[in-house]
């Protein structure tokens, strides 16, 4: 009865303390059953397809226009898919499509899943910083990652599509909008995010283990690309929905 109330009913702000973007290409072939039939995948070179892990170190996160001094702090973690949806006014947006959400609290699993369809789990995910590193660990999900912020000179992951850190540039990540599919009602839910200040800093990845990727069996998996992002302010638009017309 209350189902309205997933489509993001209200704008939601949140600072990001950080933003860490792995990127993995994967053929475009074993990411197609991933997706609905509503969006197309987001390639490079029409053979390459990309799933992100986004870990992200939220502060004050809250209704939008709430004093900062109600907000939560949490840790969200994505798995998404790069993906394209022509809407019905025929423009082509660039977008995510998330197959996975996680975060540390059980409070943001409990209001999440209210107000989202993005389906939140709680994990016992920890950042850890110092002055050139930054890890990002779990036991429960897998998660064993390290990249060096500090470092200027940094080379693509070994066996990138990539030329260059400008192509990878393109697939950094998070994009503008997210999209949530409704099989049942045919419609297609749109939240787009607004940041400024959004300069993404490519890193140096020291380890890469996540276990979601590799549950998931990909054969010919790569690391494309890894860029961090850090002090930013955030928020999300309330959500639209628009029937997918077939």
């Amino acid at each position: 009865m209350l189902s309205f109330l997933k489509n993001h009913p209200f704008a939601v702000e949140a600072h990001f303390e950080s933003s860490l973007v792995l990127t993995y290409a994967v053929p475009k072939e074993e990411l197609q059953n991933l997706i609905p039939d509503c969006l197309e995948l987001d390639t490079f070179d029409d053979q390459w397809a990309f799933v992100a892990v986004a870990l992200v170190k939220t502060k004050g996160l809250r209704p939008k226009g709430f004093p900062a001094f109600m907000g939560n702090d949490f840790v969200l973690t994505g798995y998404r898919v790069f993906v394209k949806y022509h809407t019905n006014q025929g423009k082509r947006l660039r977008g995510l499509y998330i197959l996975k959400s996680e975060t540390d609290k059980k409070k943001m699993e409990f209001m999440g899943n209210i107000f989202t369809h993005y389906q939140y789990t709680t994990t016992d995910i920890a950042f850890i910083e110092n002055d050139e590193n930054i890890k990002v660990i779990s036991q429960k999900s897998k998660l064993n990652i390290e990249v060096n912020f500090k470092n200027e000179a940094v080379d693509l992951p070994k066996n990138s599509p990539f030329k260059d850190w400008k192509e990878a540039r393109r697939f950094a990540g998070p994009l503008p909008f997210t999209f949530t599919y409704n099989e049942a009602t045919k419609e297609v839910l749109i939240i787009e995010g607004v940041r400024s200040n959004w300069t993404p800093k490519a890193v140096e990845v020291i380890k890469s283990e996540v276990g979601f990727v590799e549950e998931k069996g990909f054969q010919n998996i790569v690391l494309a690309n890894a860029f961090i992002i850090q002090d930013i302010p955030y928020f999300w638009k309330k959500g639209k929905i628009e029937r997918w017309k077939i």
